[in-house]
């Protein structure tokens, strides 16, 4: 478990920039099976070897997503996952994108 995984999300209420460039680049080693897009989102693929197993994964970071009140948009389809997070209330990446990521990352995919 690494460092970001050890914390908590913090809702955003709005009012705060995104992270800059620099900021980002500062966090994405912690997560780097992630690709920022357009300093925007973070995402990243999950492969499976059938629909229920993608399914089941969806579930457990449905689950975490609860958990931590920070929500991923989650697209499944057969034997694959795909999840962008950003804060959708600043439109832009904060820490707590890079900490859900961090999260997933420690979720079983099996």
């Amino acid at each position: 478990m690494n460092q970001l995984a050890r914390k908590s999300c913090i809702p955003c209420r709005g009012g705060v920039p995104p992270l800059s460039a620099p900021q980002i680049a500062e966090l994405h080693p912690e997560v780097p099976d992630w690709e920022v897009v357009n300093d925007h989102h973070l995402s990243r693929s999950f492969s499976f070897p059938d629909f229920r197993q993608a399914l089941a994964f969806v579930d457990r970071v449905g689950e975490l997503a609860e958990t931590e009140n920070h929500h991923p948009d989650l697209y499944l389809s057969w034997g694959r996952v795909r999840i962008e997070i950003w804060t959708h209330k600043i439109d832009g990446l904060t820490e707590s994108d890079f900490i859900l990521a961090a999260k997933i990352d420690d979720l079983p995919t099996a």
